[in-house]
């Protein structure tokens, strides 16, 4: 079976978006200075005023699977075929597969101490986006009929999904408002480069048993972006045709106890998609043979991609980013008295504004001089517990990290991919099977280069002391700080 069909395969399966990696928030790195985007970047008497990745692409993926399918879905990847005897026909059974992708290839900040505490930055970014919901029917039929005892099934095949692609290019604005208060905002411009959501109403099979076929009915809807035609260098490239826009505002405030208090309301955001894409409302019936060959994958995916296609409509249509509110809070503790080691709990609370999705994580970084290790707890809303890790150098003029947030997951499922491919009997049998499978990998680096930022007090030329357009307006809401 080819890569293409083993992923079109994945993509029938749930998936949510986690951009944000849990373990950066409150290091001050770069890469989190563009995700929260009132985080400062700079430390004066100690940064450098510029930062910037080299087009060293900083980079996160992770998924996880839950459900009935996980081994199924397992050996077919790692060993070639599908151990169906944990799935459960007609029992209303799904499964849930979350992925997301995030790449920095750019990100550039700079400080400026002239006309108040204020940095600015520059990035380009892309994105993937995923959602969807399969039945343990859906992953059975892929293994030809052997596990459908019953001629006739219906409704057992309502799933839907969608994924998006999209690049980021667009500019931060950070400021030191007060002394206890800063703000932040991300501005983007979004190019889309693919686009699909397919939605699937009503379901029925009737199976052929006799003469290795079945047909098989689908009402629904498809939407799809229009590429026919274009090169893979010319669809992923940034363009005008599919344009878009996001938003992210972020808030931080360090009340009288110490305490850091973090808001975010990210990416919100659109992409209009040209008006060569395609809306389809189908409902109707395709026969596919060759269910016990080994060419029945291609030929049930052959036949499920072409029920849209009796009913395309040329048509333009707008979607949404997925946007989250976060709220965390933080504070600082001083374990040695020559303040060496430093300990900084984080709790977090993630919601997805326009779908269900909850995550609440707990972040607990030790930080021993330049090296901080940290270790993320989180809970979501389909009750699975993650935990993982992250090792940090951060130093006054660079910065590395490399983490997983899903460490037993990662684990185990490298271990099957090696030693799955050792399997010679293709054994059908029913495992125990965890909460969920998954993977989680991150890293990323940035140098800082110029002059050392000073402090108001050390440095050596007078700055005319005028805050930035948000600290002017916001001393004309309250008063002045005096101290500040």
């Amino acid at each position: 079976m080819k890569k293409g069909l083993l992923i079109w395969c994945f993509f029938l399966l749930t998936v949510k978006v986690f951009g944000q990696q849990y373990s950066q928030y409150n290091t001050g790195s770069l890469y989190e200075s563009f995700e929260n985007p009132s985080v400062r970047t700079f430390i004066p008497d100690t940064s450098k005023n510029f930062s910037f990745n080299f087009l060293i692409p900083n980079f996160s993926a992770n998924f996880y699977l839950t459900g009935n399918a996980q081994e199924a879905l397992k050996t077919r990847a790692f060993s070639s075929y599908y151990n169906t005897a944990g799935l459960q026909i007609d029992k209303g059974q799904n499964n849930h597969l979350n992925f997301n992708a995030n790449l920095y290839s750019v990100m550039f900040k700079m400080f400026s101490n002239a006309n108040g505490n204020q940095e600015v930055g520059f990035f380009v970014n892309t994105k993937t986006e995923l959602r969807g919901l399969a039945s343990d029917e859906s992953v059975a039929l892929f293994n030809g009929y052997s596990n459908f005892p019953n001629n006739t099934y219906n409704n057992i095949f309502n799933d839907n999904f969608y994924y998006q692609v999209y690049h980021q290019i667009g500019v931060t604005y950070r400021e030191q408002v007060s002394k206890q208060f800063a703000f932040g905002i991300k501005l983007s411009a979004l190019s889309g480069i693919m686009y699909k959501k397919y939605t699937i109403d009503k379901s029925s099979i009737t199976f052929d048993k006799a003469n290795d076929a079945a047909t098989l009915s689908l009402q629904g809807t498809s939407y799809e972006n229009g590429a026919a035609g274009q090169s893979d260098i010319k669809k992923i490239m940034p363009t005008f045709l599919n344009p878009g826009a996001a938003i992210t505002l972020g808030a931080s405030y360090v009340d009288e106890s110490g305490y850091t208090w973090q808001g975010n309301i990210k990416d919100v955001g659109f992409i209009h998609w040209n008006s060569t894409s395609s809306i389809s409302s189908f409902n109707s019936s395709k026969l596919i043979t060759g269910l016990s060959t080994p060419d029945r994958e291609n030929n049930i995916k052959t036949a499920v991609d072409s029920f849209p296609s009796s009913s395309q409509l040329k048509k333009g249509f707008t979607s949404k980013t997925n946007g989250l509110l976060e709220l965390s809070i933080n504070k600082t503790y001083w374990v040695d008295g020559e303040q060496q080691i430093k300990f900084s709990p984080t709790l977090i609370a993630s919601k997805e504004m326009f779908y269900p999705g909850f995550t609440a994580a707990l972040v607990t970084p030790v930080q021993i001089g330049h090296n901080i290790i940290s270790l993320t707890s989180s809970y979501n809303d389909l009750k699975l517990f993650n935990l993982g890790g992250q090792f940090m150098i951060k130093k006054y003029d660079s910065e590395f990290f490399i983490g997983t947030e899903r460490l037993f997951q990662t684990v185990s499922l490298i271990k099957n991919a090696t030693q799955s491919n050792a399997l010679t009997t293709q054994q059908q049998f029913v495992t125990s099977q965890g909460a969920f499978s998954g993977m989680d990998f991150y890293i990323g680096v940035s140098f800082k280069f110029g002059s050392i930022i000073e402090s108001r007090m050390n440095e050596s030329s007078t700055p005319n002391g005028d805050k930035g357009f948000i600290g002017k307006i916001w001393e004309k809401w309250f008063h002045k700080d005096k101290n500040y």
